[in-house]
């Protein structure tokens, strides 16, 4: 018999496990996780070059110890953006979880990397003078490397006091007389509570938890828009103010927000869902640093149910993929003048794509609105820098980030169910690293209390 068991062994569960150990209590303490060990996450991707997308059954990349925490690890510490929590038990409280969140990372390691501020007055202040506004955040990068140390250590430090559970799925969760039956192919665990962490790579079976104990869900969020890849210097008037620079645009039926900004980084594929998308690789991440600037345009739509939500994303993406990985390129010229970029002028382009793709026109491709968020951002950025965008910009359709439904749970993340807790991305209250992080914190205060 488990005193807590934690499904899911992304950071929310990670900093949960820690948090439980943080005392003198002798708490018996299972994570089961239906991804592989640290050391074993290897993508086939990864290992091969220009190896394609196997659709392996468990993905190494989003899931196994670490979940998407396996990537750039970039933690952004503010409630501008990242998820809810800060609504949900208050933004102070939030911001100090955040901070101390940081504190552990730099215990294993993470003070190897500078902590930064995006914060700058002057820019708010000109943003707010142009429609549009800055989203701020302190931020400690780590990066991938750095990331795989701290979160190996992190392991070794956990494996030597909780029990951990591998390679396993929990097909169901029961409970009779005040104890949680979690049953797996070959074993059935009992707990007296658990804490479900499975982050966006819960799927159907997490969804099939919720529906057991009758847990109600609320809306879901599905981001799709254009990965933008822009001269390197294009943005250095406002990019000195803020190393990186977030920017938001809102009207009454759409807001459109930057995301993921890469000076000197690459637009590279990204496989999810059966998907491929267009994503970002941050220059620290290759050997070989582009001259161009990179980041995403991202336009949030809100659907009744998660089906709904991934149907929506599908359908665009499919369409553009064409059962061949394909991603469409369109000049920025070409798209206000609606017409298809060839793949003679993507050759000659001054700005040279740093992912092969076919020329096509965006108009074709995907619906309006995310070229209207993706324009109107310009207008905005080159109010900022008092230039126009150079016609040669590259939009690379599309990139997708995908959320789990927001579902009823109190202020600690506790469901209708007594003694059943959800946090992370899967609560649908946290979208980030450094949220995600908080919220096991939070619970494993709170649980300890």
């Amino acid at each position: 018999m488990y005193d807590i068991t934690i499904v899911g062994a992304g950071v929310s569960g990670i900093f949960l496990a820690y948090t439980l150990l943080q005392t003198e209590r002798k708490l018996k303490i299972l994570m089961i996780e239906k991804g592989k060990k640290f050391i074993d996450r290897i993508c086939p991707i990864e290992s091969e070059a220009n190896k394609k997308c196997v659709d392996c059954k468990i993905c190494s990349k989003t899931q196994g110890f670490g979940g998407m925490g396996r990537s750039e690890g970039k933690y952004n510490y503010t409630n501008d953006f990242g998820g809810n929590l800060g609504k949900n038990i208050g933004n102070e409280k939030a911001i100090d979880l955040m901070k101390y969140v940081d504190k552990i990372l730099c215990s294993f390691g993470g003070e190897k990397v500078e902590l930064y501020s995006t914060e700058n007055e002057e820019l708010t202040r000109m943003a707010e003078k142009n429609n549009c506004s800055i989203l701020t955040t302190k931020v400690r990068h780590l990066g991938t490397t750095l990331s795989y140390e701290i979160l190996n250590k992190m392991y070794l430090y956990l494996e030597e006091k909780i029990d951990f559970e591998f390679e396993s799925d929990i097909s169901s969760i029961s409970k009779i007389n005040n104890v949680f039956s979690l049953k797996s192919k070959d074993k059935i665990f009992q707990s007296k509570e658990v804490v479900l962490a499975t982050g966006i790579s819960g799927g159907e079976r997490f969804l099939g938890y919720c529906k057991y104990f009758n847990i109600k869900q609320y809306r879901t969020r599905v981001d799709l828009g254009v990965r933008v890849e822009m001269k390197g210097d294009q943005l250095d008037e406002i990019r000195k103010k803020s190393f990186e620079t977030k920017i938001s645009y809102k009207e009454e039926d759409f807001e459109a927000t930057t995301y993921c900004m890469n000076p000197k980084g690459k637009v590279i594929k990204k496989y999810q869902e059966g998907l491929v998308m267009a994503d970002g690789q941050n220059f620290l991440e290759t050997h070989n640093p582009s001259n161009n600037l990179n980041f995403t345009i991202f336009v949030p739509k809100y659907f009744s149910s998660s089906n709904e939500a991934k149907e929506y994303a599908r359908s665009i993406i499919e369409s553009i993929n064409k059962g061949k990985e394909r991603i469409v390129i369109q000049r920025l010229e070409d798209l206000l003048k609606n017409r298809a970029s060839t793949k003679e002028q993507l050759v000659k382009n001054s700005i040279e794509p740093t992912l092969k793709g076919d020329g096509g026109n965006l108009y074709n491709e995907i619906p309006g609105i995310y070229i209207k968020g993706a324009l109107k951002i310009f207008e905005s950025i080159e109010k900022l820098i008092e230039e126009e965008i150079h016609k040669d910009t590259l939009l690379y359709g599309v990139d997708v980030k995908f959320y789990e439904p927001e579902i009823s749970i109190n202020e600690y993340f506790e469901t209708k169910e007594k003694g059943l807790y959800v946090i992370g991305d899967c609560s649908g209250v946290t979208y980030s690293l450094a949220q995600a992080a908080a919220s096991g914190v939070y619970l494993g205060r709170c649980l300890l209390t």
